[in-house]
């Protein structure tokens, strides 16, 4: 298989031959004491479980795998309609539909071993000591290896509360982190005035990682009906559409924190996560992509060496961050 390891500290997905120059290429990273293969993963609330896309391709080349969120009881989610289609992205108002820690635990975890790659498991919390009562019950469990905590979804009431204000962010990640040494990515919120203080507070309450970034609230609205689309109004915006305003905020978290950043917002191809490495990502998420190209988070990766090659780069460290500002900036 093309995507087997090369040598030591080889990423998944690696061919024999490396970049201009010789060399094998590597593509792997670290994200606290967790060491992944390569840099491509999964959007939480686009890849399902990953087991639905097990008939598309060897989930097990990804670099990680992240599932959608749960949370400490079980959601019904939002009423419907929950999904539109926009002009370049998708608006979506799904609201955290899931059976709860405990059924999940039992009955989806056992599967989700078997999809071979990193598992991280996306938690969010209706408070401070629910974000951390639950990070402390999902880390007794066997497979899992890092939580991303969703600090920043649009779809529910105070979902964005833990995202906004850098005291409570910081907060979050401090009792999280007394309650768990699994590898910690916080994810944050476009719909802020400025990420980076946000940024800096989860850096110093003992994140290992920033993810960047989660949808923008947008919204839709059925002009002959008056009335919004999606049945609880407002969702949030995903897909290519928003790629510029994440590659700038990715840039802006990259220069603020010396955290590894994993970059989302409409990647679909192997060029969108290159862009996303220069401006400070080490690692990427596919997301909205995935509904429409099953294959999509393996096309990124199975790109990801001809256009290393291109830069004459052997590992993320000869890209990562190194866009050049233009000149007189």
């Amino acid at each position: 298989m093309s995507g087997g390891p090369t040598g030591p500290g080889a990423p998944a997905g690696a061919p024999g031959a490396g970049p201009a120059g010789g060399g094998a290429l590597d593509l792997s990273l670290t994200v606290g004491a967790l060491r992944l293969p390569n840099p491509v993963g999964t959007a939480s609330g686009t890849f399902g479980k990953g087991l639905e896309f097990q008939p598309f391709y060897d989930t097990a080349r990804l670099g990680f795998v992240v599932v959608k969120t749960i949370t400490t009881e079980p959601r019904a989610g939002n009423p419907p309609p929950r999904l539109v289609e926009t002009p370049g992205g998708l608006l979506n108002s799904i609201g955290l539909a899931n059976p709860g820690v405990e059924a999940y635990l039992a009955e989806v975890l056992p599967r989700l071993r078997t999809l071979g790659a990193p598992l991280v498991l996306n938690i969010a919390g209706h408070s401070v000591a629910d974000f951390e009562a639950l990070a402390r019950r999902v880390a007794r469990e066997a497979g899992i290896d890092a939580l991303e905590l969703n600090m920043s979804c649009p779809n529910v009431a105070r979902g964005l509360d833990y995202s906004t204000d850098p005291a409570t962010a910081r907060e979050v990640l401090r009792r999280v982190r007394g309650a768990t040494d699994l590898p910690l990515i916080a994810k944050l919120s476009p719909n802020v005035t400025d990420i980076r203080p946000i940024a800096e507070a989860v850096a110093e309450g003992g994140a290992d990682a920033v993810s960047a970034i989660n949808t923008l609230v947008g919204l839709a609205i059925d002009w002959r009906r008056r009335r919004p689309v999606l049945g609880r109004g407002v969702g949030g915006l995903s897909g290519p559409c928003i790629k510029p305003v994440a590659l700038r905020l990715v840039r802006q978290v990259h220069r603020a924190v010396g955290l590894p950043v994993i970059g989302i917002g409409g990647i679909e191809t192997a060029d969108d996560a290159m862009e996303f490495f220069l401006a400070g990502a080490s690692a990427i998420q596919v997301g909205t992509a995935n509904y429409y190209r099953p294959r999509a988070c393996l096309e990124v990766l199975e790109g990801l060496p001809e256009r290393f090659a291109a830069l004459g780069a052997r590992s993320l460290a000869d890209v990562v961050g190194t866009l050049e500002d233009p000149p007189g900036a």
